[in-house]
């Protein structure tokens, strides 16, 4: 009889190159698609749900569900976006009438109670002393150096509203596809989980799920919010170009900003053109509309994933800074599922000896 062969370590390390180069050569091939094919699997996953209450309404068909949601996501998603550039974009003109206007006008002195500030009340008032000396063309030209490098940024933003009006577009496809096909997906990565990591594979895969839920939960939820109050807040104080604003709110919110950089500088403004009643209302409508989100944003992302708060935070902040706006969903599933996998590999491990008392 002939012997098995050895384990050949040139073969083996051949096969470990061709199938991480077919890997790559994959991915490269979809590298287009991936960005779409991320957002459209967050999209579907969060409202599968909501396909499967308009299905079950809908005679039971799943194309009527599948058309009713491509249709849904087509307004509350494409639309709203895009609507949000287009007015911004419309709008730019505007923006620059006010912007020259404003160089023409006087600064009015700075109010008594601002002195009164803790912490920052002298700086901010000889800053404000040294701006009324200058003048407003002298403001505008300590701010000068910084222009160039904004108006780059928007000229770069506003060449790829095309690209993005796109990958809108493409996301909402994928997403139709997904819903069509839901179920034979998830049988496949629940497998492909399975035979990678045993049981517990299917319970990551549900964990991921559970994650994205509740951070779409989160943040789209407060994003809504928070843009709508703060627009309520700047049409009751009279600020000009509420829709604008609130636009840009919305958009400020999704990528994590907050809607601070709007609301803040509007009651600035209001000081300056010295409604000072309307001015503090503003500022207290703005203070309670920045900090909602820090008790708003938890409650929602913990009704839709049963995962440390402190797990979820870190996952939204820390993807948003690796991987753009993407990683606000990308980081806490990684998290969320690293997070599993390491308590269920300590459990099953032998148990720790019992702390001895002290002598």
């Amino acid at each position: 009889m002939s012997q098995a062969p050895r384990n050949d370590l040139a073969r083996i390390t051949l096969a470990v190159l061709f199938i991480g180069g077919l890997i790559l050569g994959a991915f490269w091939v979809l590298r287009p698609f991936v960005a779409a094919t991320i957002w459209a699997t967050m999209i579907v996953v969060s409202t599968w749900p909501m396909l499967l209450w308009f299905q079950h309404r809908l005679w039971r068909s799943r194309g009527l569900a599948v058309t009713v949601m491509t249709l849904l996501l087509l307004l509350l998603f494409v639309a709203p976006l895009s609507l949000a550039i287009g007015t911004i974009v419309s709008h730019a003109d505007d923006i620059i009438v006010e912007a020259t206007a404003l160089s023409g006008r006087d600064l009015p002195p700075a109010p008594p109670w601002v002195e009164n500030l803790p912490l920052v009340g002298a700086k901010v008032k000889q800053f404000w002393d040294q701006a009324v000396e200058s003048g407003a063309r002298g403001l505008v030209g300590r701010l000068a150096p910084y222009a160039d490098d904004i108006v780059k940024w928007f000229v770069a933003q506003a060449g790829s509203v095309g690209f993005v009006f796109v990958q809108f577009l493409l996301t909402v496809v994928i997403a139709a596809l997904m819903y069509a096909g839901g179920e034979a997906t998830s049988a496949v990565l629940r497998r492909f989980a399975v035979r990678l990591a045993g049981p517990q594979g299917d319970d990551v895969v549900t964990l991921g799920g559970q994650a994205i839920r509740g951070v779409a939960l989160g943040v789209g939820v407060t994003a809504v919010v928070q843009a709508g109050m703060g627009g309520v807040g700047l049409a009751i104080a009279g600020v000009p170009f509420t829709g604008l604003f609130t636009a840009v709110m919305l958009l400020l919110c999704i990528a994590q900003l907050g809607p601070a950089l709007v609301l803040f500088p509007a009651v600035a403004w209001m000081f300056w053109k010295g409604d000072t009643a309307w001015a503090v209302f503003l500022l207290v409508w703005s203070l309670i509309v920045v900090t909602m989100d820090n008790f708003l944003r938890p409650w929602l992302i913990q009704k839709g994933a049963d995962l440390p708060l402190l797990l979820i935070f870190a996952g939204v902040i820390g993807g948003l800074l690796a991987f753009g706006l993407v990683g606000i969903f990308v980081g806490p599933v990684v998290l969320a599922v690293a997070y599993r996998l390491l308590g269920n590999w300590i459990d099953s491990g032998p148990a720790a000896p019992a702390a001895r008392a002290p002598r």
